[in-house]
């Protein structure tokens, strides 16, 4: 008989979106973060303090259980309710470091805390751009807002600062009716979401597109596209300051007929750009 937490482990692999399977132990969602100790009450997100995260997992004092960054009020956040509610451990969540501007990660995850989601599942007076949590249920808001205890410190890059208040709330007794969230028993019985193995193509497979190619060429710091057909007649010379104008005007003309020649060539214009930036060598096709 598979344990409670299992059956969560099982349920995050079938409802949130992630292109890796299910890990086999705590944390399952997939991120970037540190883990000192699973069983600790203490969890903490840096927020776009990338580095801060590091450094806080470094000596950790006792109680730390997980840090890492969130740099989204999307995506990020739904990966911390999602990590911290399959660990009944867990009882508070530290909000330190610099706000990613326009995001503003930390003033919606108080947002998310004081007023929950709407109907559309949009945090109620998030200040971020798309405060939108498609992945995640109303009982699991529910119950990140009443287990989880918020302690803010946006704005804190003070690591001995951090490791203190981690320590201070680790000393705290836990709530005797802490409750552990389980989700619905339907909600198991979801179907899992699609596991695609990515799988070259073997370029002597390659269909041409009737559209015509493209030669990149570097000239005065701007990048110079040719567009031949195949009796190898310049059909005409796009030029501009950087690989995004150049692909977007490429595609909105309809001089590209297949998505696996606008991918390449959004790669190989992508590659330019950079050489003109950092001063190394392009050559179309090359490495």
């Amino acid at each position: 008989m598979p344990s409670r937490m299992e059956n969560f482990g099982f349920f995050l692999s079938r409802t949130f979106a992630t292109t890796k399977a299910k890990k086999a132990e705590w944390p399952y969602v997939p991120g970037q973060y540190f883990v000192a100790d699973p069983s600790a009450p203490v969890a903490v997100t840096t927020l776009g303090s990338v580095d801060l995260a590091e450094q806080v997992s470094q000596k950790p004092p006792p109680g730390l259980c997980i840090v890492g960054k969130v740099e989204t009020e999307n995506i990020g956040i739904e990966k911390i309710i999602k990590n911290i509610l399959s660990n009944p451990a867990i009882r508070f969540l530290v909000c330190a470091g610099n706000e990613p501007p326009k995001h503003l990660t930390g003033a919606t995850m108080v947002a998310l805390f004081e007023n929950g989601i709407d109907q559309n599942k949009k945090i109620i007076g998030s200040p971020g751009m798309r405060p939108m949590l498609p992945n995640t249920s109303e009982e699991e808001v529910q119950a990140f807002r009443e287990r989880i205890e918020p302690v803010v410190m946006i704005g804190c890059t003070d690591v001995e600062a951090i490791h203190a208040k981690v320590a201070e709330l680790a000393a705290r007794p836990a709530k005797a009716t802490q409750a552990q969230f389980v989700p619905p028993p339907d909600v198991l019985e979801q179907e899992a979401v699609e596991h695609v193995i990515a799988e070259a193509t073997d370029p002597m497979r390659i269909k041409l597109d009737k559209s015509g190619y493209f030669v990149i060429n570097i000239e005065g710091g701007n990048l110079l596209v040719e567009h031949y057909d195949y009796k190898e007649r310049l059909l005409r010379v796009i030029e501009g300051p950087d690989a995004r104008s150049i692909y977007l005007t490429i595609v909105r003309s309809g001089w590209v007929s297949k998505l696996d020649h606008a991918a390449y060539l959004g790669k190989e214009l992508t590659k330019a750009e950079l050489s003109i930036r950092h001063g190394f060598e392009f050559t179309q096709d090359g490495g």
